[in-house]
């Protein structure tokens, strides 16, 4: 990705801002979400692992432009959580209009999971910065522990996707989430 961004930096004469990248990136999840509800798993597979990178892609631009910043990691971290939400809608979409529509829970309970994952990372990440003055690119990678961040929740929708196995998926996802936000509560709460 180090070097796609190097190329569009070069190709855009340094005017292409990585917020844009991250914003293309989030909005093309409204069509991932509506190519999950309209079960054309194979295309939402393709693009959420195309779009999936632009996560990597925008860091490597911001770091390549001298750009990284607080406000670009809180962007961030948003846009992906708000790309979980899309994902998990177009996914509890198919499964309540399935023949089975009670296993639109497991959509449920993945993006609360995966939600509470977030939230005690970032607010651990908020009460540490509080006590102590760490560079944000420090901060942000402090509690990143657990065997469910945001990328491996994603390598298993693609893989649920590719299998045509998204109601396992969805399940193993909600599971993990829920170890890994009481993983990282524990963390958080050792640090402190």
């Amino acid at each position: 990705m180090r070097g796609i961004a190097r190329q569009l930096n070069t190709l855009t004469g340094g005017k292409l801002h990585p917020d844009a990248v991250t914003l293309f990136g989030l909005a093309m999840h409204v069509p991932i979400a509506i190519l999950i509800a309209t079960q054309h798993h194979l295309w939402a597979a393709v693009f959420l692992v195309v779009f999936g990178l632009f996560d990597t892609l925008d860091g490597e631009l911001a770091r390549l432009q001298n750009r990284s910043s607080e406000r670009g990691m809180l962007l961030d971290a948003s846009t992906d959580r708000m790309k979980e939400v899309l994902i998990y809608m177009g996914a509890a979409y198919v499964f309540a209009m399935s023949d089975f529509p009670g296993e639109a829970v497991w959509a449920v309970a993945a993006c609360g999971a995966s939600l509470c994952v977030s939230y005690i990372k970032a607010k651990g990440e908020g009460v540490v910065a509080l006590k102590k003055t760490i560079p944000h690119h420090e901060l942000n990678h402090l509690f990143k522990d657990g065997v469910a961040p945001f990328e491996v929740r994603m390598l298993i929708v693609v893989l649920g996707l590719l299998t045509g196995q998204l109601v396992f998926a969805v399940a193993v996802i909600a599971i993990l989430a829920a170890f890994t936000a009481v993983q990282r509560l524990i963390l958080i709460s050792r640090r402190l």
